[in-house]
């Protein structure tokens, strides 16, 4: 302001100083001039003055608090910026076991800790800030024809559970969904066939599944298909696809049904990927390096991965993980060892989780039950994994699967009828 004053003064001298020559007239209408420049600029400054006086003032600029340091912490943070996602619970297979299929059963209320009984509850999926799971409707190879409709009633308890819990889950058939469901802070809930013996070699029994919202079906479990053979079939009654198997393969293509070949022999995970025009996923496996056992995935198929872009989630249970698992000491350690293999084999964005909780008799030290997963990501990053990688492996690389077969399906289904 005082600046400005001695400006004003300093031209009201000028104006008065006598120009040679000049008349009255021309020496007023330079004050004037002058005078009006002045004050428009004064008027100027002054309201500048107000606005800024009244932004810092009433409006501060807003503080966002710095992304923690600490490493569980940095995980709890991390997830809240993508929904941390498994592709396998079987969660809906302990209903039936305990409480005959009932979600409102007493004998079984997941609000409630139930440790010991459980790997899954809702206090534990909260405090592992999980985002999306898909939710297995696994039923027994023995089942035979009774497959299909036992399969159904499992399907009809994760439909149980988004009606009886509508604050904490959420069904999702989409990626668009799983955001959806994860902006209101509910947990998306997909559906997930566990074997390849719901359908009952059947592409109609296919499409219906896929219509009441399973999103991906596991070619086989235990045992073979007459189309597909098991990681645990070695009698040469059916070796890799069949040309069913890989009618099977194309329709899920079509209908938007993700191909999930754990649990698939070698020769089926190499018949599926010459044939799928979409990515793949392992719903729950490990790399067959670190641990010798038929469900995990060899080195060559692993190759693979990255030309179909699909993703392997790695699996919690300790038979998988470590060469000796009774021994004791199999630990969320030994876990992440294979992260860093497939990481170092094929690259940070064909990895996921895929817990298998309540499907396995045993846990790994470290990682009990659903509510680890910041426990697991607060690991790899103290191993030095970026927060990109993090998110990555907690629910993009998964989510980006998804999509793209969404992608496919759209492609697909503009092309041709069903087969």
């Amino acid at each position: 302001l005082p600046t400005i004053r001695l400006f004003f003064i300093s031209m009201e001298r000028e104006s008065l100083v006598e120009t040679p020559g000049a008349s009255k007239s021309q020496k007023q209408r330079k004050f004037m001039v002058i005078f009006a420049s002045v004050t428009v600029t004064a008027v100027v400054v002054a309201a500048l003055a107000v606005v800024l006086t009244l932004r810092f003032t009433q409006n501060p600029p807003i503080a966002y608090p710095p992304i923690p340091t600490d490493p569980l912490e940095r995980a709890k943070y991390l997830a809240t910026q993508v929904p941390v996602s498994d592709t396998h619970n079987d969660l809906p297979w302990m209903y039936r076991l305990i409480a005959n299929d009932t979600v409102t059963s007493p004998a079984l209320n997941i609000t409630n800790l139930l440790i010991n009984i459980t790997h899954t509850d809702i206090p534990r999926l909260r405090e592992g800030k999980l985002g999306a799971q898909w939710w297995s409707v696994y039923v027994e190879c023995g089942m035979s024809d009774f497959a299909v409709q036992a399969t159904l009633e499992q399907i009809d308890v994760v439909y149980q559970m988004a009606k009886i819990y509508p604050n904490v889950f959420q069904l999702a058939d989409t990626v668009a969904e799983i955001s959806s469901a994860f902006s209101q802070g509910k947990i998306a809930s997909l559906i997930g066939m566990e074997g390849g013996h719901s359908i009952n070699s059947s592409l109609g029994t296919l499409r219906m599944f896929r219509q009441l919202g399973a999103t991906y079906m596991t070619l086989t479990h235990t045992c073979s298909t007459p189309w597909a053979q098991s990681a645990n079939d070695n009698s040469g009654n059916v070796i890799g696809l069949t040309d069913f198997g890989r009618q099977v393969v194309l329709e899920m293509n079509r209908i938007g049904m993700m191909v999930d070949i754990s649990h698939v022999a070698p020769q089926t995970m190499m018949d599926t990927l010459d044939t799928t025009l979409a990515p793949v996923i392992f719903s729950h496996s490990n790399a067959l390096s670190l641990c010798n056992v038929s469900r995990n995935v060899p080195d060559d198929v692993l190759l693979r991965l990255p030309k179909n872009g699909g993703v392997i989630m790695v699996v919690f249970y300790p038979n998988f993980v470590c060469e000796e698992p009774f021994i004791g000491n199999c630990s969320i350690f030994d876990m992440i060892a294979h992260i860093d293999y497939i990481k170092n084999l094929i690259g940070i964005d064909y990895i996921g989780f895929g817990s298998d909780f309540d499907g396995i008799p045993r846990v790994l030290q470290g990682l009990e039950d659903v509510s680890k997963y910041p426990v697991l990501m607060a690991e790899l990053i103290k191993k030095g994994y970026s927060d990109s990688d993090i998110l990555k492996i907690s629910g993009q690389n998964i989510l980006r699967v998804k999509k793209q077969v969404e992608v496919v399906s759209q492609q697909l289904n503009g092309l041709y009828p069903p087969i």
